[in-house]
């Protein structure tokens, strides 16, 4: 966007998008951006994290626009986006995922949104599948003994929308309202950069995952309210630069088991962190029946098990 001076406009927003093996998708994601974002002006940032697919070469010659820093090494998703962050200037930040593509005017109505609705401090939009289909991982409610329970002795699988026994997922609510929620994902999170640097970004031990839910959770407690609102839609292709499942669950349930030891009372954290324990070992015990047919979770499950120690302490 140019000013009536001929010079170019002030960036509104840094877009940061962290990549790792997924030049493809995040060509995609950058095309996508540019195409579509139509009145926010904004400098995009690509941080690689040591990919082995040429990623920074490619997006470099691809969007010379584009700021490309290459690292020599995996440093995660919360550290990346973290060194990004200290070196903007602009009023917002924008977290959007490499396995991403922006409809038209989601960046748009996602910073009209947040400049409407100020109190919430984080805002997010409406995520959805390639065939269009809801994904409703653009957000989450804090983990509870509840839901935690339900998950564990798998009646959450059985009642998918029903609000009591899946509580965590906000279940029966198809995204297509404005609401208040308690964690916005960092697939497509939108924050004001005065909050992210009194917050001081992510948590560094969050290595990958649960890094966001961490963020908003401290927002929340400075009395922010985050939000979504389904005027900002993406396509989320989800976990596309997670080489194995059996390390993305690990992972995944590291996080949990620190979300719950960093947010909850103390004298919940036991319970909680029994039941973490109790739907690993219900899923090995159960999916051993069934290794030969269902190979992939078979294995999944029995390397979560056999790790069991190491992710039930969360992040140090």
């Amino acid at each position: 966007m140019v000013t009536e001076t001929g010079r170019p406009a002030a960036a509104e927003v840094t877009v940061i998008i962290v990549s790792y093996n997924t030049v493809q998708l995040t060509l995609k994601a950058i095309a996508t951006l540019y195409a579509n974002t139509r009145e926010t002006t904004f400098d995009c940032v690509v941080f690689d994290n040591a990919s082995h697919d040429h990623s920074a070469a490619l997006i470099r010659a691809a969007f010379p626009q584009v700021q490309v820093i290459a690292s020599d090494q995996n440093i995660g998703f919360a550290a990346a986006n973290n060194r990004v962050a200290a070196g903007c200037e602009t009023p917002y930040l924008l977290l959007l995922n490499p396995d991403t593509e922006t409809h038209p005017g989601a960046v748009d109505a996602l910073v009209r949104f947040a400049k409407s609705r100020p109190s919430a401090g984080i805002w997010g939009g409406r995520t959805v599948f390639a065939d269009g289909s809801l994904n409703r991982a653009s957000c989450w409610a804090t983990p509870s003994l509840r839901g935690l329970f339900f998950r564990a002795v798998g009646i959450a699988a059985l009642f998918r929308e029903t609000q009591f026994v899946n509580p965590e997922a906000y279940a029966g609510w198809q995204r297509d309202s404005v609401r208040e929620v308690d964690i916005v994902v960092g697939c497509f999170l939108l924050i004001g950069r005065p909050l992210w640097r009194q917050l001081g970004g992510f948590q560094r031990k969050y290595y990958m995952y649960g890094e966001d839910a961490d963020l908003c959770l401290r927002a929340r407690q400075m009395g922010y309210r985050p939000c979504i609102t389904p005027d900002a839609q993406i396509i989320h292709h989800v976990g596309a630069s997670t080489v194995r499942d059996e390390e993305k669950a690990i992972l995944v349930m590291k996080a949990r088991a620190s979300i719950i030891r960093d947010h909850w009372p103390e004298w919940k954290v036991g319970a909680g962190i029994f039941l973490m324990w109790l739907w690993a070992a219900l899923r090995y015990l159960g999916s051993r029946p069934i290794a030969k047919s269902r190979r992939a979770s078979a294995d999944r499950w029995r390397a979560v098990w056999r790790r069991r120690a190491e992710w039930l302490q969360g992040y140090a």
